[in-house]
């Protein structure tokens, strides 16, 4: 089966909401499912480790147990793109030990959904970017898009760079950051014109985060694909 990278045209564009969204419809659907934050920045120190908010929200969607280590090998207290914060805090990310977690959770599952950390361009160290840990996993991508002001630009050159490296983006989802947003409609269009893959769920405003009503958002036909 395919697994799948989630990523956004930026930062604080809902990707965890997709991503534990998509994680619940699948589950729905009779599918064994874990999840992956494998870099986390922003984090606070909880009985002597340090958590991220987004990555313990995919370990609880998880289909069966897995540790908070497992899921988010990398964690960084300081809010910051992902060899930045490494930087600040004399660390570094090591990409095998991420691509060694992937290959223990996905052969205990039927399929595992992957969130980045920031946009799509994101580096993890001076050498190894999350592109290329997609092409090595042989992920296909997910595009979150935030409905807002400037979106549209964004959606396109983040699916551009991602068909530039030749990565199959498989789908994306929009979602509705705020309800003043004018133009949501025409939005949506637009970019169904201009990105060259299906849209798989439109994720409405919903500051209660409903799950149950929101995993009823993702499309039949892209589940029935899997």
């Amino acid at each position: 089966m395919t697994n799948f990278f989630i990523t956004g045209t930026d930062t604080g564009v809902g990707k965890t909401r997709a991503t534990i969204t998509i994680m619940a419809a699948l589950k729905n659907a009779g599918f064994d499912v874990v999840g992956m934050k494998p870099v986390a920045s922003g984090a606070q120190m909880i009985n002597g480790k340090l958590i991220n908010d987004d990555a313990k929200l995919i370990q609880k969607q998880c289909s069966h147990s897995v540790s908070y280590e497992a899921v988010n090998p990398f964690v960084f207290r300081f809010p910051a793109a992902p060899h930045i914060a490494a930087e600040l805090e004399h660390k570094s990310i090591d990409h095998n030990q991420i691509i060694k977690n992937y290959h223990a959770l996905d052969s205990a599952s039927d399929i595992l959904i992957m969130e980045g950390i920031g946009g799509w361009e994101m580096s993890l160290n001076e050498e190894y970017t999350l592109p290329d840990l997609v092409e090595s996993l042989n992920l296909a991508v997910i595009l979150v898009v935030g409905l807002r002001l400037g979106c549209i630009n964004h959606a396109i050159l983040t699916a551009q760079s991602i068909a530039g490296r030749g990565i199959k983006l498989c789908g994306w989802v929009s979602n509705h950051l705020d309800k003043e947003y004018l133009t949501p409609d025409q939005t949506i269009m637009a970019l169904k014109k201009r990105i060259n893959c299906p849209h798989i769920a439109d994720l409405p405003y919903n500051p209660n985060f409903d799950l149950d009503n929101l995993s009823t958002k993702v499309s039949p036909a892209f589940i029935s694909q899997i």
